[in-house]
């Protein structure tokens, strides 16, 4: 228990995603750690929902992820350990595409960079081994053996257990009205009392810019939708017979997981949907029009599935202009840590990034490749924005 006019040593806003890996790493140090969520670990308000996230190693995003996914795969582990229960399942991954595109050459370098072990397959191969997916006579897979797929709200919920049982205070149902960051500490004002800390972890993802209007960068908020589409024969796309998978051919640009419920097959876009103004009014609802797309998709793309989806699932995320996420100390505040800003692509790195916050809090730097994500990074020269892709079009629905 923190001392000296304290209340903890660490206030944590938003036990979501990022959050609660933060909260379960301070907590494994012995770190005094109050979490502040709105809603309770585990919802589906933001980011983190839709039964699966994608697991990948062999990154399109770039080879200087790659240590950090490693990182990510062995604190998977760790948590898993942790809480007694499977949380990762690496059941690999087919990244599927034209050989000589940005798409593959970026997979390729990042394979390169670490020798990571995988399995480049020829159209009559990838056709014999895969049948489930329809190819062109152009395209390959690139198998990445070490992917697969997450349990975000399960993930999510454990972690802040598991810090709660360390010795972290998680308060439930606890909005945040303001936090004051100062020389000597932070405080943070709730919809119930006021908090002291020394220090604070902004992890409130599409909030984290409302809370504290003075961090930079910026951040653009899009909706995601998530759909799942009867499957005709659920028995060829379980897990051991179905890698996930990210394919960009013609106009498609997709991601796809393996059967959870033996049902239905998940098929998403891999770019949001429209732009989202205000997280408080996050629309749940897909108009018809804007699936156009992943149905056309699903009937090219992936025959042996009907396509109309049976649920249709909407969440969001904030997006930074270079698409790389913010963590670290911030110049804009005193005794301020940002994680936000993981445009649509940083569950999988999750506990890694609370490791690196963890050692941000103990020991003023961390060992772990985030040097990219620096928030102070697009302070001085920053570049015009970069137009936001979606189906709708960057002026909204």
């Amino acid at each position: 228990m923190a001392q000296d006019g304290y209340d903890a040593d660490v206030a944590v806003i938003g036990v979501g995603t990022m959050g609660s890996m933060a909260c379960w790493q301070l907590a494994k140090r012995g770190v005094s750690v109050v979490g502040f969520e709105q809603f309770a670990p585990g919802h589906d308000r933001s980011g983190a929902g839709g039964e699966s996230r994608l697991f990948r190693t062999a990154y399109l995003e770039g080879p200087q992820y790659v240590p950090l996914l490693l990182a990510a795969q062995e604190q998977w582990r760790n948590l898993e350990s942790d809480v007694g229960r499977e949380l990762l399942t690496l059941n690999g991954g087919l990244m599927i595409g034209q050989p000589d595109s940005e798409f593959l050459t970026s997979v390729m370098a990042s394979i390169q960079s670490a020798d990571l072990p995988h399995e480049i397959l020829n159209y009559n191969e990838a056709t014999k081994r895969y049948p489930q997916h329809r190819l062109h006579r152009d395209e390959i897979m690139i198998f990445d053996r070490q992917a697969g797929f997450i349990r975000p709200e399960l993930s999510v919920a454990l972690a802040a257990d598991a810090s709660e049982s360390m010795g972290a205070r998680i308060l439930r149902r606890e909005r945040v009205n303001s936090v004051e960051p100062d020389e000597q500490g932070v405080t943070v004002v709730t919809s119930n009392g006021v908090w002291r800390t020394r220090k604070v972890v902004i992890a409130a993802g599409a909030w984290s810019q409302r809370l504290c209007p003075k961090l930079t960068p910026t951040i653009r908020l899009q909706r995601l939708v998530m759909t799942w589409f009867p499957l005709r024969d659920p028995a060829s796309y379980t897990p051991d017979r179905f890698p996930i998978f990210i394919r960009q051919t013609e106009a498609y640009d997709i991601s796809g997981w393996p059967t959870l419920d033996s049902t239905s097959l998940k098929v998403a876009v891999n770019f949001g949907y429209d732009m989202v103004d205000d997280p408080d009014g996050l629309d749940r609802t897909v108009n018809d029009h804007l699936l156009d797309t992943i149905r056309k998709g699903v009937r090219e793309l992936l025959p042996d599935a009907i396509n109309e989806p049976m649920r249709i699932g909407a969440y969001m995320d904030g997006y930074t202009d270079d698409r790389d996420a913010i963590v670290g100390y911030t110049d804009d505040l005193p005794n301020t840590i940002a994680m936000y800003g993981f445009s649509g692509h940083g569950f999988k790195m999750a506990p890694a990034i609370g490791q690196a916050v963890a050692d941000l809090v103990a020991d003023g730097q961390t060992q772990l490749p985030i040097d990219h994500l620096d928030p102070n990074r697009l302070t001085q020269n920053r570049q015009p924005p970069k137009r936001l892709r979606t189906i709708a079009g960057e002026s909204g629905r």
